[in-house]
């Protein structure tokens, strides 16, 4: 057992369940540092966090504790794309090329904005070596994207592209935005601002490191104690050093998932897995999302859309790349199969290696977000966010 811990926070009545679960993951899972939020549409009702935001136990995590979050980067990335479709500036079903004509080489052309979205394009790994200082230089970059062949015939198979889906979306918008904004401009000034969102894709150089929570790979005996969902065969190809798994979730090259806490990570745009933010920051857009708020630049017919049924049934649900089952819609997970999250077939949402997750719950109108420091093994459904959405569909 963990020492005990004080959990910070507010839970609205009904909402006991979670706050209960949260503190059961520091006493019998391993939480060093966390946070979790739920929102009803704009309303907070849920907000709670406790442990530590450094890896020696020295310093308190506070309200305003961010943590870098991974792959749960990818869903508020495909919020920004969706109003990029909202606004007529992106279709779903259009070729990438289309806006993109470069994009067209080695047999690319036919690639669509939606396959490109739900990690179909065959794009998981780029051939050419590019490192996290050349993720910097989006010009130099762009041609790169431009000229990667598919790994796979586009449309047939979907396997997950860890840090490459956000490249690409990037310079997607990059191109069809007015103003020819970054990706993490547009969340910056669109949705951050309005929404008071604690949520950055690079960094801005004025926010203190001080207020980043340190990662920390789970080692050692506390594997054993901890993790019951390991990755065997995404495991034995990283320590082959072979293997489609292992090129993706290489490339680009961007250092230890557990010194992602660095200004040289969080300053680059990376828009697949380089935001960070605040649990409270995923709920809120989420919920905004769920409960139709209109505040997001998103129109009803287009949230209605990403609710919807996934779109992928005629590709094989095995995912080429983390080697078990799942699915993509528009660029969120679906709950579907053995990962079941939400109230039922329309939630959708992203989890982030190591356990964060953000999700939207239409069916109650409810968004959910989840941070952490100590980054567990599962390939997508970690126990303790499990255990918190799992208490909060017994509060709907």
């Amino acid at each position: 057992m963990s020492e005990q811990v004080t959990v910070h926070g507010e839970v609205d009545s009904g909402f006991g369940p979670v706050a209960d679960a949260f503190r059961r993951n520091f006493e019998q899972h391993g939480e060093i540092g966390a946070a979790v939020a739920v929102y009803a549409g704009d309303r907070p009702v849920v907000d709670l966090w406790a442990g530590y935001r450094d890896r020696k136990r020295t310093k308190a995590w506070a309200r305003d504790t961010m943590t870098p979050v991974w792959s749960s980067t990818k869903g508020v990335t495909a919020f920004v794309i969706a109003s990029a479709v909202s606004r007529g500036l992106l279709d779903y079903e259009a070729p990438v090329a289309k806006y993109w004509p470069e994009f067209a080489a080695h047999g690319k052309e036919s690639i669509t904005v939606r396959q490109l979205l739900d990690h179909q394009a065959g794009l998981a790994a780029l051939d050419k070596p590019v490192r996290l200082s050349d993720m910097a230089d989006l010009d130099a970059l762009a041609v790169t994207l431009a000229e990667q062949k598919p790994l796979w015939r586009p449309g047939t198979r979907h396997g997950y592209h860890p840090i490459t889906a956000g490249l690409y979306q990037g310079e997607l918008l990059r191109r069809v935005d007015p103003a020819g904004r970054t990706l993490g401009r547009v969340l910056a000034e669109d949705f951050a601002k309005p929404l008071g969102l604690e949520f950055y894709i690079g960094m801005p150089e004025e926010i203190s490191l001080d207020r980043v929570a340190a990662l920390s790979a789970t080692e050692g005996l506390d594997i054993l104690r901890f993790e019951r969902d390991l990755p065997v065969r995404i495991g034995i190809q990283l320590y082959a050093k072979r293997g489609l798994s292992f090129r993706a979730l290489n490339s680009p090259q961007v250092g230890a998932p557990a010194r992602a806490s660095r200004r040289e990570y969080l300053s680059v745009e990376s828009p697949g897995a380089g935001g960070v933010g605040t649990a409270r920051a995923l709920a809120r857009v989420y919920g905004a999302a769920a409960g139709d708020t209109g505040e997001l630049p998103i129109d009803r017919e287009l949230l209605n859309r990403l609710a919807a049924a996934d779109t992928a049934d005629d590709v094989p649900a095995e995912d080429l790349v983390l080697l078990t089952p799942s699915r993509y819609h528009l660029g969120f997970r679906k709950s579907r199969g053995s990962f079941r999250f939400g109230t039922d077939k329309r939630a959708y949402g992203t989890t982030g290696y190591g356990g964060s997750f953000g999700f939207a719950d239409p069916a109650t109108g409810l968004g959910f977000g989840y941070t952490m420091n100590r980054l567990g093994m599962a390939v997508l459904d970690d126990v303790r966010g499990r255990n918190l959405r799992t208490a909060l569909l017994r509060c709907t």
